[in-house]
């Protein structure tokens, strides 16, 4: 039997929250989540991915379907976006911390937003200074603009990520600025993601 569930003009994480509960509740193994934009769709599709299910995606352009069908295997616990270094045991061997830095908005500092935004390119350059501490960069709100096309910080955050810092961009953000098609580096998440990635975390910059 499969599960239908509408998810149409629900904010995020809403239609990943939904898909989860299905999936932990009611034990189901072959889902159909009905949703109303990229972002969902992205996110939908990776938690079911994270959770052994093979999917398709069908779409008229406005609305879309993500499709899973459980390959039978079972994860438990953690998170879509965990990766393999993210073990414990792995930063206590190195003696690395877990440091994830949620940015905000495009500029540093509030009062001139020229300065501001040169500030923002200055830090953002300066983290690589962290090492291996620096284990996430998230961007909400006005800070997805960084990670767009024409970014000036663009070189910076793909260098980050060719480092193995995991970079995290909000999906409803994207799509609040109708930027989901200009997203150039990094990964479509979603606010239950973001939170379990607080979770995870040995200390969280707020900028």
């Amino acid at each position: 039997m499969t599960i239908k569930i509408d998810c149409r003009n629900i904010e995020c994480p809403g239609p990943v929250l939904k898909t989860k509960q299905a999936i932990e509740e009611q034990g189901v193994t072959n889902i159909q989540v009905i949703v109303d934009n990229d972002a969902a769709v992205e996110n939908v599709t990776r938690f079911l991915n994270y959770h052994e299910f093979e999917v398709s995606v069908d779409t008229d352009g406005l609305i879309s379907t993500v499709e899973g069908k459980s390959t039978g295997k079972v994860i438990k616990g953690g998170s879509p976006n965990k990766k393999k270094a993210d073990k414990p045991e792995d930063y206590q061997k190195q003696d690395y911390q877990k440091i994830m830095v949620m940015v905000g908005s495009s500029v540093l500092g509030s009062g001139d937003d020229e300065l501001g935004a040169k500030l923002m390119i200055n830090f953002l350059k300066t983290l690589k200074e962290m090492g291996n501490d620096l284990w996430r960069l998230v961007f909400v709100n006005n800070g997805v603009k960084l990670t767009i096309n024409d970014s000036k910080a663009l070189s910076i955050l793909k260098d980050l990520e060719n480092n193995d810092v995991h970079i995290m961009v909000c999906g409803a953000c994207l799509t609040h600025f109708d930027l989901m098609d200009k997203k150039a580096v990094g990964e479509t998440t979603n606010m239950l993601d973001i939170v379990t990635s607080m979770q995870l975390a040995d200390k969280v910059i707020n900028l």
